[in-house]
């Protein structure tokens, strides 16, 4: 009878330690969260008869954010090539990474993007926005 309490506590033990949050894995999460970014995904279609270099000054307005808003923390952008046609008209895709969420919020009512959206908005026919966090 002995023996069986003994190994009913144990595994009670065991069981409890597989589910208790140690630090190692608080520092695990803490960790992949740290390592994550927010990807801030904007892809644009512009009205028909905008010319190359409307977009062009759109383009260059666009590419100036990131010297202009410190919470920009990456930059890039490119024209689609896809050969699958699939594109729906949309033409131009840009990625800005940001650490945080509260970067990306001082970011979205910046003075100087509220500026760069008076610039593209009279070209602008669509535009398509995903916000992420990155994954492992």
């Amino acid at each position: 009878m002995k023996i069986k309490v003994l190994l009913l506590l144990i595994s009670m033990s065991l069981v409890s330690n597989a589910f208790a949050k140690t630090d190692e894995n608080m520092t695990t999460t803490t960790m992949i969260q740290s390592d994550s970014l927010l990807r801030h995904t904007v892809f644009f279609k512009f009205k028909e008869g905008t010319t190359p270099a409307q977009i062009k000054k759109v383009e260059d307005a666009f590419s100036a954010l990131p010297s202009k808003i410190e919470q920009i923390k990456g930059y890039e952008w490119g024209l689609n090539n896809s050969p699958e046609g699939l594109d729906k008209g949309f033409t131009h895709a840009f990625f800005l990474t940001f650490k945080s969420e509260e970067d990306r919020a001082i970011y979205l009512p910046h003075p100087d993007h509220k500026a760069f959206g008076a610039v593209l908005s009279p070209y602008l026919d669509d535009v398509f926005v995903i916000d992420y966090w990155t994954k492992q």
